[in-house]
């Protein structure tokens, strides 16, 4: 298992210097990032990636409400094997059938992917965990309506926020979970407080060992109060320490 960066984590560094932003990442230690909204920026981001011999085996993008073509044509340039629809709001997590219209485009979405190689993948928030349908929560519900060649990416600290224990449900999802986002904070919707991984009250280690079918493993900040290159820095340094024995869960 490896580990990558959301690089949403530093989209204002990123507009402001994306070869510069790119070189850091390299220099901190990461081999592979997770770009988002690619398309624009594919063959500049392309460049930065293989000047720093970084790859990027995911991707964010908008599957359900852009040009899909265009999305998989851009990830298949930049060496991708997974694109991730990132968001989709609360309001169509409240139901049985706003959940099953959505698998069936996100299933949609993986026939036409596979004409590109590609595979297709789903990133929850919280609010996928806080509404529950037929006694299980809308993420679960979701994730049997999927067809097989779809992956999750479960992001860890939304699934503590909407108030289920993220080992619980990954070991319920099973060989689903492919990807996961490693963050870490006090398990609010207060983005600016989230923290490095292991200085906060996520579970971290045991997260990462109850995905048993884990392929990347996503460092991602959605804001933090610090200096974010340190962050993400911190963050590595713990998951390599863990990787090492230094760290116990």
């Amino acid at each position: 298992m490896t580990y990558s960066l959301q690089l949403y984590t530093l989209r204002g560094p990123l507009e402001e210097d994306l070869p510069g932003t790119i070189r850091r990442v390299a220099e901190i230690g990461f081999t592979q990032v997770e770009p988002y909204h690619f398309v624009a920026t594919a063959k500049e981001l392309g460049e930065a990636l293989k000047a720093n011999r970084l790859t990027a085996p995911s991707g964010h993008a908008p599957l359900l409400s852009q040009d899909q073509d265009q999305i998989f044509a851009a990830a298949r340039a930049l060496g991708m094997e997974t694109v991730i629809e990132p968001y989709i709001t609360a309001e169509h997590w409240q139901s049985a059938e706003d959940v099953r219209a959505t698998a069936e485009k996100l299933n949609a979405a993986a026939r036409k992917a596979a004409d590109y190689g590609i595979r297709v993948g789903y990133h929850n928030h919280q609010w996928e965990l806080e509404s529950t349908i037929d006694g299980q929560s809308a993420l679960e519900y979701f994730a049997g309506l999927l067809d097989p060649e779809v992956v999750l990416e479960v992001d860890t600290y939304w699934v503590a926020v909407g108030g289920q224990d993220p080992v619980e449900v990954l070991t319920r999802l099973g060989d689903r979970v492919r990807l996961i986002h490693i963050k870490d904070g006090p398990l609010t919707t207060d983005t600016k407080a989230q923290l490095p991984a292991g200085k906060g009250k996520v579970a971290v280690l045991d997260v990462i060992a109850a995905a048993k079918s884990l392929e990347v493993g996503v460092v991602e900040f959605d804001d933090y109060s610090g200096d974010i290159f340190d962050g993400i820095a911190q963050s590595l340094a713990f998951l390599q320490k863990a990787a090492t024995g230094q760290i116990h869960s």
